[in-house]
């Protein structure tokens, strides 16, 4: 009689990915009372900490083979206070308010976005490939605009009443297009690099933990933003050039 070992090895393990989703969602309860508090720089914090814990928990669901239909639509839950409504809140109440309607209208549409993405994702989630989110991640965008917070801190007083009121309004327009879009975003779930080459990736790795200590609001705000822009000059400009590079080998093979 064979042994089943589908499951995980012991059933605690379940609350495991629980608890840190519950974190999560803790996280981003505490980010909308920062904000309503006027303390966006440790609102944007509690989002950034609701990233990690939202990251951990689908990693040890998958470690200990303790993922279930409930803990996907709980983290999907989790998702939207943390990174939905939280970074909305938190955006409208530091500079939005200033543009009236629209300054409404946009929070919400990144709002109803990342409920749109979230559902989406759930319903193709078992027949995307792996190694690319159709779309911009919710976590991407909501961090997007909590880097943005900290990073106001570099800033001048004169982009800092003329400009970075209207630069926020775009982006969080902009992001909140890019969640619902069909722009293919790397999701780093298949390192093969780091397999492949493990001293050299942990070097890397170190690294980039040094870079980030040195000036964390400034390096996050870049990485954030980077991330926003690869996907887009993926979609639109490398994945066009290499289509007519396929076919022609296509017809090579099959001529």
């Amino acid at each position: 009689m064979t042994q089943n070992t589908s499951g995980p090895k012991h059933k605690g393990f379940y609350i495991l990915p629980n608890l840190l989703t519950t974190a999560a969602l803790f996280a981003g309860f505490l980010g909308i009372l920062w904000a309503m508090d006027g303390r966006f720089e440790l609102s944007a914090l509690a989002i950034l900490a609701a990233c990690i814990f939202d990251g951990l928990d689908g990693k040890i669901a998958r470690l200990t083979n303790s993922a279930s239909d409930f803990g996907i639509q709980f983290d999907s839950l989790s998702d939207l206070v943390s990174f939905g409504v939280c970074p909305a809140v938190t955006i409208y109440l530091w500079q939005t308010h200033n543009f009236g309607q629209v300054g409404l209208v946009v929070p919400f549409l990144f709002m109803a976005c990342g409920a749109l993405r979230l559902a989406r994702f759930n319903l193709q989630t078992k027949n995307l490939p792996k190694k690319f989110f159709v779309g911009l991640p919710i976590p991407a965008a909501a961090c997007t605009l909590a880097a943005l917070i900290l990073f106001s801190t570099y800033l001048p007083e004169v982009i800092l009443v003329h400009v970075l009121p209207t630069f926020t309004l775009a982006l969080t327009f902009v992001l909140s297009l890019l969640m619902i879009s069909k722009v293919k975003y790397a999701s780093f779930k298949e390192l093969e690099m780091v397999r492949l080459h493990p001293f050299s990736s942990t070097v890397t790795a170190i690294m980039l933990f040094v870079l980030v200590a040195s000036e964390p609001k400034l390096i996050i705000f870049i990485v954030f933003m980077t991330y926003i822009i690869s996907g887009i000059l993926y979609t639109y400009l490398y994945l066009p050039l290499r289509r007519p590079a396929h076919l022609r080998e296509h017809r090579k093979e099959f001529p």
